[in-house]
């Protein structure tokens, strides 16, 4: 039996609606990929399948008692507090009720009021009922799968680090179904690679939106596309997904055309002389009729944007030259003796954690920044345009038309005229969608306006910091195409790794502690490049043997005949272990557990700490080994 399922969904302001007689259905154990060109009402499906929105007709039927959890696509700035605080508040009224009451419990008892103490003792009481203090338990091992410090503040965070902590709210629901939308917004490669091993260990059913190829091909195990309000279901991975979806629009666009010359035929016959129309057949005027209506009613699939790029004036050869710079922040090495030459027609890439110092790279490298040592310098005609992951350069409030006319109804575009309104068609804005204020539009619109706005301009130096967030696979195919025909010198800040595979020539890499290295290629090329780190051996538990590390000689050794043994023993020992780690929870979530002996309350505790720790273990081990 289906966990959700979608019957005749229709949705959506004005004629046609959005979503028109949607059905499809959700297993558990599948793990779906969502895909569609921006705008189509994915966003829309997701907070209907999360009971955020109401259908306008048809029915959304839910297995009974399922828990359904989401991350949406931005950040909201509602949430407050401490990490733990946010974590816990996802938890419904007990949840509210266990983060107050840690927030009480951290105040000096010396700065505790009368109102306070007789509040603490009303959240003690609600969380001794039921399950309260469970959730701490809960809320405690989510924190400690997803690496967050729980007293942090979430307002300080990165945005990376937000939508960790969001994704670890949403993960505290224990979800039946996971519904994630855009997932990997503003996470570093490092942060995308963790949530992909993490959702295929602890996530067994989710539904996700994303343009990251890469990490649809390692999560997705059936893919559904909508495409002019139809939902179509592909049960393959994502590359067979690509294949079967070509040879389907080959197919419809045949079919079409067939269609097309059988109507072209029959409205010259409906219009001959008067003797023919006497002698007409009136069932095949009926049929003619039936086929004008179909006609009418065919969507026809949404154009691709049209880019391309003003190129200025050739630089010289020479267009930007580092030598030995260096630059730290509260003493803290973010670049350390740092030398490249970046000459014309070089593609960039740069890579590294969130907050690293990537940007400031950029600025040091563009002589916006000068380093505490070195020197750069720059050629001859650099004309830059830059693209701000920030979207600064937009006015919110301003219509899409006055961003990028600036209140004029023309633009020059390769030396000539255009109409604004004819070169936003281009990046697929309406006349109507050109007069909307930008604050209305979504994430990926906003940088397809971010792009429009980009090429406005010649240059011969494009800067991107962050330009696949929220596009569509095509838009993204398109981008890469437009970036590799360009003639100029392009540097490129991105976590995408396909985007980077398929557009770069060299990239720069933070390693760590000031260590930044150039490598020939792309991300790929990299991890053959790089120096391979050397894995920590994990401390040897009873019963439970140590990591080897990897050996030198890189090259695979033969499974010995008790590592099969181990191997085929690994699977059975962990699953005897996340039970007992369960049976633990559901003690520790009874509140007369709490009224025991401090012995057997710190007993248990430690157990449950030394359980977690081996089923940690034995999936390293089962990771060497393998």
């Amino acid at each position: 039996m289906a966990l959700i399922e979608m019957r005749d969904i229709c949705w959506g302001f004005g004629d046609p609606p959005l979503l028109e007689n949607i059905n499809f259905q959700i297993e558990k154990g599948e793990r779906v990929g969502l895909l569609g060109r921006n705008g189509v009402g994915k966003t829309s499906i997701i907070k209907l399948l999360g009971d955020k929105l109401r259908p306008d007709s048809g029915t959304i039927r839910r297995q009974q008692g399922i828990i359904i959890a989401s991350l949406e696509q931005d950040v909201s700035s509602k949430f407050v507090g401490t990490i733990f605080d946010v974590i816990a508040e996802g938890l419904g009224k007990k949840g509210r009720a266990l983060a107050e009451y840690n927030r009480i419990c951290k105040i000096p008892t010396s700065a505790i009021t009368p109102e306070l103490s007789k509040k603490r003792d009303e959240l003690q009481q609600i969380l001794n009922a039921g399950e309260g203090w469970g959730l701490l338990q809960q809320v405690e091992h989510i924190l400690s799968r997803t690496n967050l410090d729980p007293e942090k503040k979430f307002a300080d965070l990165s945005a990376g680090l937000k939508r960790r902590t969001l994704f670890a709210r949403a993960l505290a629901l224990s979800p039946d179904i996971l519904l994630l939308d855009e997932p990997t917004n503003h996470f570093d490669i490092d942060s995308i690679i963790w949530m992909e091993d993490f959702i295929l260990r602890q996530v067994k059913t989710l539904l996700f939106i994303t343009h990251d190829r890469a990490f649809l091909k390692k999560i997705a195990t059936r893919m559904i596309e909508l495409d002019r309000c139809r939902l179509v279901s592909y049960d393959c991975d994502y590359g067979s997904y690509l294949a079967r979806r070509a040879a389907t629009l080959k197919a419809e666009e045949q079919q079409a055309k067939l269609f097309d010359k059988k109507l072209s035929k029959e409205e010259i016959w409906i219009r001959q002389g008067i003797k023919a129309r006497r002698t007409r057949n009136e069932g095949r005027v009926r049929v003619l009729k039936k086929m004008r209506a179909n006609y009418q009613a065919r969507r026809k699939k949404t154009g691709n944007v049209k880019l391309q790029a003003q190129e200025a004036e050739k630089t010289g050869k020479l267009v930007i030259e580092a030598k030995n710079i260096s630059f730290s922040h509260d003493r803290t090495p973010l670049i350390t003796d740092f030398s490249t030459t970046i000459m014309r027609g070089d593609k960039v890439g740069i890579i590294g954690p969130n907050g690293i110092g990537k940007t400031t790279l950029l600025k040091i490298l563009l002589n916006r920044m000068p380093p505490k040592k070195g020197s750069i310098s720059h050629g001859t005609h650099l004309q830059m345009a830059y693209f701000d992951q920030m979207r600064t350069q937009l006015k919110e409030q301003k219509t899409v038309q006055e961003n990028i006319a600036e209140g004029n109804d023309f633009i020059i575009f390769n030396d000539q005229k255009r109409h604004v309104i004819g070169y936003l068609k281009d990046f697929l804005f309406s006349p109507e969608r050109c007069r909307t204020p930008v604050h209305i539009l979504s994430g990926g619109e906003k940088n397809r306006l971010m792009l429009a706005k980009l090429f406005t301009k010649p240059a011969n130096l494009l800067v991107l910091d962050e330009p696949t967030n929220d596009l569509d696979a095509e838009t993204l195919e398109l981008l890469e195409e437009l970036l590799f025909t360009f003639q100029g010198t392009i540097l490129l800040v991105s976590h995408d790794r396909a985007f980077l595979n398929n557009v770069v020539t060299s990239t720069i890499v933070f390693e760590g502690r000031g260590r930044v290295i150039e490598y020939v290629g792309g991300y790929d090329d990299w991890l053959i490049q790089r120096q391979k780190p050397v894995e920590k051996s994990v401390p040897a538990k009873k019963n439970h043997p140590q990591i080897s590390k990897k050996p030198e000689s890189g090259k695979p050794q033969k499974m010995s005949y008790m590592q099969k043994r181990e191997l085929d023993q690994l699977p059975q020992m962990i699953n005897t272990l996340e039970t007992e780690q369960k049976d633990l929870y559901e003690l520790m979530s009874d509140p007369l557990f709490y009224k025991k002996d401090k012995e057997k309350i710190a007993a248990a505790k430690d157990r449950l700490e030394k359980v977690e720790h081996e089923i940690e273990t034995a999936y390293l081990r089962w990771e060497a080994i393998e």
